[in-house]
């Protein structure tokens, strides 16, 4: 058999001074490439594009889709108006990934999503957003945006019976954590597979087992973090089986 084709999408970089000051440079990386690999997956990139025929056969010609981490997600598809806790945000991003999404959610694509990439997928099928974690009150001040470096794994989560998170990560483990935003109103069909101690969601999760997020990084964490690298090996799995 094949190894499956596994679809990343990208971002942008904008250069910020000299000859190419405003440059867009186009990249995925080099974690999810490597997880892909080690659980037997073809990588390549899916660049942002605005061709809606050019985002149907990015998908027809894979057999997975990992929607990788990045930019805020505009308030503006969820309803809302821009907050001062707000980040940097790439509209254009947004739309060839739900774009990008409805097309995997209709042709049953294997979908993971990684912190921004849960976001964009809850938006997408009618989730909302808190546009900063400052917004929730909570009994328990967990540290959702880590200082420490990107291996290691800062606070805890509980994962729910039954879900596909349980089979990973068992009960409880530690993963690592850089976001401000999170999810507020869970997008129907979707459930909430784990979640940190002070109650933020951690994972998600939909109905047919075929599409999920998290918001934690295991790009990062699965080289030294077996549970991480078979959150891949699963969705590897998926594809395989497409």
């Amino acid at each position: 058999m094949s190894r499956p084709i596994i679809g990343i999408t990208g971002s942008s970089l904008f250069e910020g001074a000299g000859l190419f000051a405003g440059y867009e440079r186009l990249y995925t990386n080099k974690d999810y490439v490597d997880s892909v690999l080690r659980a037997g997956g073809v990588p390549v990139m899916l660049p942002t594009i605005e061709d809606d025929e050019a985002i149907k056969r990015q998908l027809e010609m894979i057999d997975a889709l990992i929607v990788m981490g990045g930019f805020d997600v505009d308030p503006s598809f969820y309803g809302e108006e821009p907050l001062s806790c707000l980040g940097e945000l790439l509209p254009k991003r947004d739309v060839f990934e739900i774009a990008l999404l409805k097309e995997a959610m209709k042709e049953k694509v294997p979908t993971l999503g990684i912190c921004r990439g849960m976001q964009i997928m809850n938006v997408c099928f009618g989730g909302t957003l808190y546009q900063d974690i400052s917004l929730i009150k909570r009994d328990v001040l967990i540290q959702h945006n880590q200082k420490a470096r990107p291996a290691c794994r800062t606070h805890s989560i509980l994962t729910e019976d039954g879900s596909l998170m349980r089979n990973i990560y068992g009960k409880e483990d530690k993963v690592n954590s850089y976001h401000h935003m999170v999810l507020k109103d869970i997008a129907k069909d979707f459930s909430v597979s784990s979640r940190a101690p002070d109650g933020i969601v951690e994972s998600i999760e939909h109905k047919d087992g075929f599409m999920m997020g998290v918001q934690f990084h295991p790009e990062m964490l699965s080289l030294t973090h077996e549970a991480s690298q078979r959150l891949f090996n699963e969705l590897i799995k998926k594809a395989s089986k497409k």
